[in-house]
């Protein structure tokens, strides 16, 4: 059979349309755009499919070849749209009617920002020089000349834009990954090196400026809206359908779109496994993004596309889900949420927000909408932009704010990673010890040697400042070390029986057979002058709430295969109290 493809890596429409891949459709969002307004700005998390999505909106538009349409459109939703309005008086429809003048910021690369500065404008200028070769038979000598004769980016965007207009020829600018060096400069440079290039003189926000009012159409995309808030001021006419309602599901999969793909590859046979024990396999590693609070609970949640590729790539070549459920190029992200949580200064404001947010996978808070990036280190700010980075995604609506939850287990691992590596500073565990003692608890049941060891290490290292914090802070470090090992899916604060259990590892007995053993763990911290009643009382609680977890569907389902154990774990402080498997 001759079968379509899986697009992993493929960012170019016109390759995907032409090389037969697999493509979900996504052109109905254009006929939204058009919709909306001329100037727009849009921004998504990594790997949601940005480039893929510009480069189609760059195919559509393109006045150059015109027959290409019928070939990449046909059987699309615009395309059908078109036809079927054809004959309507007023519909007008604007495919190929844009010379289409397009910037990748993310080739844009340096070490210092005089290095920065002169890749930018080597590459800006090269890009204006392709677009009068690509467009060579609509413009003069005159025009050519003009933008020869100087090297400065900005002089050559003007006399392009100049001609254009006199020559009456439309433009729609297109930039993708708008933040993309501007991102790097301020997590790995700092806040001053990054002001200094988007304000005053800065040469970036010099060559935006010149943006305005030269084109027809703009589009411009990225991760988060804070460098947009720093250069493009005057820019009052672009409208942002980030969390526009209409736009929630513009990039990512639903379902509806992963369960259609799946059958294609059934069909093929390719995929031999069942439809539904797939999705359920992935939905909570890749699922659960919502980027509209209006669509909360309305339209469906959406599956990050490139995880969901990944998965299904392994799943044809190994006839069985990846041992590693999370993307190696996720640790990209891991890095720069790194880069985040350390701007300019070690934050402990920001340190205690990922502490929180990784031990009970909720934050509630107001969403900004845009905002500066000398704002970023406002502790209010911290959310929002783990929010744009797709770190955080909206679960629900809290009054006039909203619950920002931890999407799925592949960004909860990268909580998780940060945890482990802030603890290491300061506790210094011996991990290949601790790695042991983690196989054997997901193999033999062998939760005791874990646990003893992990109880004392904390009772050594544990500082006064730790305590005070009490359950939560012992729940991120337990979760930090719990995640050494992908023998265990772990969870904090999960969902069962109308409560929250602390800590859930569940064996996953489905990528590892040998991982036979799943456990619910109960944490309870006395403070330091509770009496021997009120500990039993305590402790008692914890035993009554281990009863109620192990008795709920989800968990009865999430631990099928394996033996589940009960454990209830009481500090005093930094000492253990009490700690025993319930039967």
């Amino acid at each position: 059979m001759n079968y379509k493809r899986l697009p992993n890596g493929i960012s170019d429409f016109a390759q995907l349309r032409k090389g037969n891949f697999y493509y979900v459709d996504k052109t109905m969002y254009i006929t939204a755009m058009e919709n909306t307004a001329n100037f727009l700005f849009f921004t998504r998390p990594r790997r949601f499919g940005k480039s893929l999505f510009v480069s189609m909106v760059r195919e559509y538009y393109d006045t150059l070849p015109s027959a290409k349409y019928e070939k990449q459109f046909k059987g699309t939703a615009i395309y059908r749209y078109n036809q079927e309005h054809k004959d309507e008086p007023g519909f007008e429809n604007n495919h190929g009617k844009y010379q289409i003048l397009y910037f990748d910021f993310s080739k844009v690369k340096g070490k210092s920002v005089e290095e920065i500065e002169h890749n930018f404008n080597l590459y800006c200028s090269n890009t204006i020089t392709r677009f009068l070769t690509k467009y060579n038979k609509y413009y003069d000598d005159v025009t050519r000349e003009m933008v020869s004769k100087t090297d400065d980016a900005g002089q050559k965007l003007n006399a392009l834009a100049m001609s254009a207009q006199d020559l009456g020829h439309s433009l729609y600018i297109i930039v993708d990954e708008y933040d993309n060096f501007t991102n790097n400069i301020l997590t790995s440079m700092g806040l001053k090196t990054y002001t200094d290039i988007t304000h005053g003189t800065g040469f970036y926000r010099d060559f935006l400026k010149i943006f305005k009012a030269i084109a027809s159409r703009y589009l411009l995309m990225g991760i988060s809206p804070c460098t947009l808030d720093d250069v493009t001021s005057g820019f009052n006419n672009f409208v942002n359908i980030t969390a526009d309602p209409d736009f929630n599901m513009a990039l990512g999969f639903s379902e509806v779109d992963v369960r259609e793909m799946i059958g294609y590859y059934q069909q093929a046979g390719l995929i031999t496994r069942d439809t539904d024990d797939i999705i359920n396999e992935m939905r909570p590693w890749y699922d659960n993004y919502c980027f509209a609070p209006s669509r909360f609970g309305i339209d469906p949640k959406v599956f990050n596309s490139d995880m969901v590729l990944y998965y299904l790539g392994k799943l044809m070549k190994l006839g069985k889900a990846p041992s590693e459920m999370v993307d190696p190029n996720t640790m990209t992200d891991y890095g720069k949420l790194k880069g985040l949580v350390r701007l300019d200064t070690e934050n402990e404001e920001r340190k205690n927000d990922i502490r929180e947010i990784a031990s009970q996978g909720y934050m509630i808070t107001k969403l900004v909408g845009t905002f500066p990036a000398q704002n970023m280190i406002k502790p209010e700010m911290f959310p929002s932009l783990l929010y744009y980075y797709g770190m955080l995604t909206i679960g629900g609506i809290h009054a006039d704010r909203l619950k920002l939850i931890i999407p799925n287990l592949n960004v909860r691992v990268q909580y998780y990673n940060f945890l482990l590596e802030f603890y290491q500073q300061d506790y210094k565990l011996n991990t290949k010890q601790l790695s042991d003692f983690l196989d054997g608890a997901a193999i033999r049941g062998d939760w005791q040697p874990l646990m003893n060891y992990l109880t004392s290490q904390y009772k050594k290292n544990a500082s006064v400042r730790d305590t005070i914090q009490g359950e939560r802070h012992l729940q991120g470090y337990l979760l930090a070390y719990f995640n050494l090992t992908s023998l265990f899916i772990t969870y904090s604060e999960y969902e069962m029986s109308n409560g929250y259990c602390d800590l859930a590892l569940f064996g996953n007995h489905k990528i590892f057979e040998m991982a036979t053993h799943s456990y619910i763990i109960e944490l309870k911290y006395l403070k330091s002058t509770a009496t021997a009643a009120e500990a039993q009382a305590q402790w008692d609680e914890a035993v009554a709430q281990l009863h109620r977890y192990a008795t709920d569907e989800k968990a009865l389902a999430q631990t099928q295969g394996t033996t589940l154990h009960l454990i209830a774990l009481q500090m005093r402080g930094q000492q253990l109290e009490r700690m025993e498997e319930v039967k």
